[in-house]
């Protein structure tokens, strides 16, 4: 289990939650369910989990390549939604809008569309299985750390997080 210290809890929601009765299931949503991407995959099926030796909690790291400010590295995120950690390529000035790539292919992820906020930040898509469909995804923000990101499945969004402070 993932220490909940890391995971920004207060700016995650699970959407949907009414459907959840804690009678019905035992379970409170914001204390005990932790979103794990255990696969994912670039715009030309490439695998994005696991490709390095990097973990998160014993979790393998879902892995993108970042070029920022003349560099071009790996960097390696945290399985857990709403979690910030990240290795590899990561002193990157605060607010640098970044071209994401697959590390695998060398192609730019699939850009979803304008997050919306004010900042200029678009949202690319991870996608969450190998039919590389807009309905199973996670939509990361191209603004270095600004944390937005959603989780959709069946074209529904399971979990946004936000960060609070502004870019």
């Amino acid at each position: 289990m993932m220490p909940s210290k890391h995971i920004d809890t207060g700016n995650l929601s699970v959407t949907d939650a009414n459907k959840f009765k804690q009678s019905d299931t035992g379970v409170d949503l914001l204390q005990d369910i932790v979103i794990v991407i255990t696969q994912a995959f670039g715009p030309m099926g490439d695998n994005l989990v696991g490709i390095s030796d990097v973990t998160f909690n014993g979790f393998p790291a879902v892995t993108v390549r970042v070029r920022a400010d003349g560099r071009d590295g790996l960097v390696h995120l945290s399985p857990f939604h709403g979690d910030r950690r990240k290795k590899g390529l990561t002193d990157i000035p605060r607010g640098t809008v970044c071209e994401l790539l697959c590390p695998v292919s060398g192609e730019s992820l699939d850009r979803v569309g304008s997050v919306g906020d004010g900042s200029g930040a678009d949202y690319y898509a991870i996608y969450l299985t190998p039919k590389l469909s807009e309905g199973e995804l996670v939509m990361v923000s191209n603004v270095w750390d600004h944390y937005n990101s959603r989780i959709v499945d069946d074209f529904d969004i399971v979990s946004q997080w936000a960060a609070a402070e502004d870019i």
